[in-house]
């Protein structure tokens, strides 16, 4: 703690931020790895269209769950930068 402030706050923000780009990171690969099993099995598998579309959002979910996470880790970088210059 620094003159009152408690930089355990920052550090939850940053490390929820990096957890939320991970947990992105994977469903994004989980969704993709998906989308390109079902096109190599389309002729096998005529019903593959609606998983297809679900694996679709669930990209576009994920990406913006990796743009929320990173806009908390930037947050809490300026926060930081704000701290550090207030106290200097």
């Amino acid at each position: 703690m620094i003159n009152g402030i408690s930089g355990s706050g920052l550090t939850s923000a940053i490390t929820a931020g990096q957890n939320g780009l991970r947990q992105a990171s994977d469903g994004i690969t989980q969704a993709a790895t998906n989308i390109a099993q079902q096109n190599t099995n389309s002729t096998a598998l005529p019903s593959s269209s609606s998983n297809v579309g679900s694996d679709l959002l669930s990209l576009n979910v994920n990406a913006l769950n990796a743009q929320a996470s990173a806009k908390v880790i930037d947050v809490a970088n300026d926060t930081l930068g704000t701290i550090i210059n207030t106290i200097a």
